[in-house]
């Protein structure tokens, strides 16, 4: 059972998520500092006024009036039920001698308990939150106890409301992000949308359609140029491929054409047996060309591919181009050309495309060479690899067709159509291309034409 493939999530909504999280977080982050802050603010400001006001009751108690004179002050400034401050003076027996009025009710004696840092205690009752705290005061030659409570429910409505009102600002905050990081995004991602549109504009007949780097943001313009350098390769071989196609239909066409005349000519009226010998051996020569150029292209494709298998092997390169010089003597003879070979040592290649690549080179020379003239097949080695060089002393190349040389179906004479199919040069820079080596051509007019092979050495190979 194949499971349905994860489709994957758009830059916008990533940029947005992660935009708004950073906001969220920053946010978090510097109002939760600024509530604690202040909240630490508000509890140190009553631990101080809480000190402030025990402070005062001791030097009451230590005046002139003691006890009594803070009683009757407390009976005067009560506030009610909610009083800010509640305060109990105990005597040595354990007798309250002074007390807010109705404290005992709320807070009884025994709640407040001496800490050993003398810090206030917090207690809630009745959804009241008290700050209780505790000290001790001599007076007239008796030592007194003092209890002093903060109410802080106040305080505490304020953290809460504060709260609310930091959490307000948190959402309201992490929503605007969210909306600028969809606008922004929007925008940033604009040119990347005129982009698109512009590379929908390129088709077949549209390959000249380009995006200028320049006029895009720098982010963008490593993308521009390489769909640039893309549209060029991609105009580069459809041209190319364009005119393979042409080539080839009018390779195919001439010897069709020519089978199928003199299959007609001789159907005209009744031939003798060897005029009809001479029909089937035309066609015959016709069809083996046909062959030829087909097996040359199926070559060609699959080097391309990548599908030949090279069989790497260490030999003779001496003996392998003198083998090839003996196949072209008895033409060679026939015509007063020389083949000559010099140099020596050993090639690291596949045996049968090292072959077929100098046979093509050499049967090049041989049609291209006026009789009487020289052909010479060198190679040289070294620590990199073979060197095998062609030389003749041929009708030689203008040198604006070198460029082309090696490309299919190309001739430096279209009118000698007969001569060869323009494929032998092809299948030679094919097999160098699959032995990672190279080749290169001079050519002077009527003086001759010298090709270069490169193959590397095992070391040049692993490199």
């Amino acid at each position: 059972m194949s499971s349905k493939p994860v489709e994957p999530r758009s830059i916008a909504s990533q940029l947005v998520f992660l935009f708004a999280s950073a906001a969220a977080l920053l946010l978090c982050c510097g109002l939760g500092v600024l509530y604690w802050i202040v909240v630490r603010h508000a509890f140190e400001e009553d631990r101080v006024v809480l000190a402030d006001k025990v402070f005062a009751v001791q030097a009451d108690l230590r005046s002139g009036g003691g006890p009594h004179l803070l009683r009757d002050e407390l009976k005067a400034l009560h506030g009610g039920e909610r009083a800010a401050y509640w305060v109990r003076v105990i005597d040595p027996a354990g007798k309250t001698v002074a007390e807010t009025p109705g404290m005992s009710r709320w807070l009884p004696p025994e709640l407040f308990r001496p800490t050993a840092s003398g810090q206030p205690v917090d207690y809630q009752t009745g959804g009241r939150l008290f700050s209780l705290v505790s000290a001790t005061e001599e007076a007239k030659g008796k030592r007194y106890l003092i209890q002093v409570a903060q109410d802080r429910s106040e305080d505490e409505e304020f953290m809460m409301e504060f709260g609310f009102l930091v959490a307000g600002v948190l959402t309201v905050g992490i929503f605007a992000a969210a909306i600028i990081a969809v606008t922004v995004t929007r925008r940033g991602l604009r040119p990347l949308a005129a982009m698109t549109r512009s590379l929908k504009r390129v088709g077949p007949n549209r390959l000249h359609e380009r995006v200028p780097p320049a006029e895009w943001p720098r982010e963008l313009q490593p993308v521009a140029v390489a769909f640039d350098e893309m549209l060029d390769r991609l105009e580069d071989s459809f041209t190319r491929l364009s005119q393979f196609s042409a080539d080839l239909a009018h390779e195919l066409r001439t010897p069709l054409a020519n089978i199928r005349g003199e299959a007609e000519v001789a159907l005209a009226r009744p031939r003798s047996p060897n005029e009809y010998e001479t029909v089937i051996e035309s066609s015959v020569a016709e069809c083996a060309r046909l062959s030829g150029i087909i097996d040359n292209l199926l070559f060609l494709a699959r080097a391309e591919a990548a599908e030949s298998t090279v069989q790497l092997s260490l030999f003779d390169g001496r003996a392998a181009i003198e083998k090839i010089a003996s196949y072209n003597e008895a033409i060679a003879e026939e015509r007063q050309l020389t083949i000559t070979c010099h140099g020596q040592g050993e090639v690291h290649a596949d045996p049968m495309l090292f072959g077929r690549a100098v046979s093509n080179l050499v049967d090049n020379a041989v049609r291209f060479t006026a009789d009487g003239g020289a052909i010479t097949i060198s190679i040289a080695t070294n620590s990199d690899g073979a060197e095998i060089t062609v030389e003749d002393t041929g009708c030689g190349v203008v040198a604006d067709h070198l460029p082309r040389l090696f490309d299919r179906f190309y001739r430096v004479d279209p009118s000698r159509s007969s001569e060869g199919t323009g494929l032998g040069l092809a299948l030679v820079k094919s097999i160098v291309d699959l032995h990672a080596g190279s080749v290169a051509v001079s050519s002077e007019p009527r003086k001759g034409t010298r090709v270069t092979l490169f193959f590397p050495g095992r070391l040049g190979l692993e490199s």
